[in-house]
């Protein structure tokens, strides 16, 4: 079994911007696609998306040389190659990029045709796809981080930090715990139209996006909205705060503060209102920050290093050497394959690391990431809302998964 063709389209994400889409046919006549996922909210560090340019075609945002950039160069060079082989066929696609960022021919292009040949390998062998990326991992069922309020780039900026979630705890399977979460997310938007917030519509991931007065009082909603509906949830902040770092400071509420300043904004939250993960709480460079938030709340909370990390390996062991976070959230396309995103998955485990597994803000109707989450073991997932059906696609695969495909007690 060898691949045998590979091609390309560009397709719309869930913002109507253009991405990738790779497709790879096999010699036994297997053929797959994958699609590549855009964020909004992006580090500096990630691996680099190609967009064309143009400002006559899609406000530059246009992905027409990636498309080429995969039929002319890409795809011709992982032909002939075994699919079961992930490891060498990212070996290859990254030879071909040549650069240490993907800046040549593009991240989103290797990445759609990285998992376009995972998926034709599964297809063709008879397997569930995250049967196939677990080789010899444990697989296990995630527990799913889900956005009920929006801010920052995903909902106009209308409050600094960027998603309020919850994680719900203790329900026998997924279906029961999306079931709570509904409800929160329900009551979250009654809750929110009570305080005369106007909802027009949903912010980038799915989640409510009003206007408030302060972050905390985006806290004190979700966390009433818990409590009214008796659920069991943990409150997850996404605080993305390298978009109101400037100078040194964190400008955040007409106000500035240090890092320390942050650790004393965020710690009394803790037990006010039973937050135990913290994505991004200082800014992607600001490691002597995240040292010191880590010293005091790493004991406490889930520190989760996004920006920080960009799901790169060299940046993670240094957080690792370092005391800087205690968790990685984990996106294919910041660092390109999925050889090297499983790199940083094993690595943040053999380091009692906690991961993350990933969507963005724009995203595709592509479950992929729900296969990827089953067979990486992590645990955790973050996919969005409850809204949306690029968000759905991956919720409604899992689901697909426990029902279906997954191991039992019986089995």
């Amino acid at each position: 079994m060898k691949i045998q063709q590979v091609r390309a389209l560009e397709i719309l994400d869930s913002r109507g911007t253009p991405t990738v889409q790779a497709e790879v046919r096999l010699s036994d006549g297997t053929c797959a696609t994958a699609q590549a996922p855009s964020g909004a909210s992006t580090g500096r560090h990630e691996a680099v998306e190609l967009r064309d340019g143009d400002p006559e075609r899609h406000a530059g945002k246009g992905v027409l040389q990636a498309v080429r950039n995969i039929e002319a160069e890409l795809g011709p060079a992982v032909l002939g190659l075994n699919p079961e082989d992930q490891a060498g066929v990212d070996a290859r696609l990254m030879d071909t990029d040549g650069s240490p960022n993907k800046s040549c021919l593009g991240a989103n292009a290797i990445l759609a045709v990285s998992c376009a040949v995972a998926r034709a390998a599964a297809k063709a062998l008879k397997i569930p796809l995250w049967r196939h990326l677990a080789g010899s991992r444990k697989a296990s069922l995630p527990v799913p981080m889900v956005n009920i309020i929006s801010g920052g780039l995903h909902a106009g900026r209308n409050l600094e930090f960027q998603d309020f979630l919850v994680r719900p705890k203790g329900y026998p399977d997924l279906a029961s715990a999306l079931e709570a979460v509904v409800a929160v997310h329900r009551t979250t938007g009654r809750l929110l139209a009570a305080q005369g917030c106007v909802l027009t519509g949903v912010a980038d991931e799915g989640g409510w996006g009003p206007r408030l007065q302060s972050n905390e009082q985006a806290i004190q909603v979700l966390h009433e909205a818990i409590c009214q509906t008796r659920a069991s949830m943990d409150i997850v902040l996404d605080v993305a705060s390298s978009h109101f770092f400037e100078g040194g400071t964190y400008r955040l509420e007409g106000g500035e503060l240090t890092a320390a300043g942050m650790c004393d904004l965020l710690e009394p939250w803790v037990a006010k209102y039973g937050v135990r993960s913290i994505e991004d709480p200082l800014a992607e460079d600001d490691w002597d920050g995240w040292r010191l938030m880590t010293k005091r709340l790493g004991k406490q909370v889930r520190l989760v290093g996004d920006d920080l990390f960009v799901t790169n390996l060299a940046r993670l062991e240094r957080g690792i050497h370092e005391g800087a976070a205690n968790a990685v959230l984990v996106k294919m396309n910041q660092i390109g394959t999925l050889t090297e995103t499983f790199g940083v998955i094993d690595r943040a485990r053999e380091a009692g690391f906690g991961a993350v597994i990933s969507a963005r803000s724009g995203e595709t109707e592509d479950s992929f990431l729900a296969d990827l989450a089953v067979a990486s073991g992590a645990g955790e997932i973050k996919i969005g809302s409850v809204t949306r059906s690029e968000r759905l696609a991956k919720y409604n695969r899992l689901l697909e998964i426990e029902k279906w495909e997954f191991p039992t007690s019986e089995d």
